[in-house]
């Protein structure tokens, strides 16, 4: 093997190689964020219990009492509705529906 075909052999080894990690980077990303594979998978949120007042709107979610603008493990409550609470988990946007016949109650 000549010197010549060695260097053209690590040459296109060394592009095939950069080639691939170019591959996996999204150029329209912008610095500093994080990869789609470091993003979380929304969790399983469960409403079971939907209480509305006159001067209170609590959700049960997964077993904890909330009020409208209440935030616990990472959830923030925007707005409970008589069949839906919007809520903001670990950063992104969700609309939470309970899953039987919703438990409304209403208080005088």
């Amino acid at each position: 093997m000549t010197f010549r075909h060695a260097s053209r052999l690590m040459l296109v080894g060394l592009l095939l190689s950069g080639t691939a990690v170019h591959a996996l980077q999204d150029p329209t990303r912008p610095p500093g964020a994080a990869p789609e594979s470091q993003t979380v998978a929304p969790r399983n949120l469960q409403v079971s219990t939907i209480v509305l007042g006159q001067a209170r709107r609590v959700a049960v979610i997964n077993g904890v009492a909330l009020r409208e603008g209440e935030s616990h493990d990472g959830i923030k409550v925007l707005r409970i509705d008589k069949d839906k609470v919007d809520v903001v988990d670990r950063g992104q946007q969700r609309v939470l529906y309970p899953e039987s016949l919703p438990q409304v109650r209403r208080t005088q």
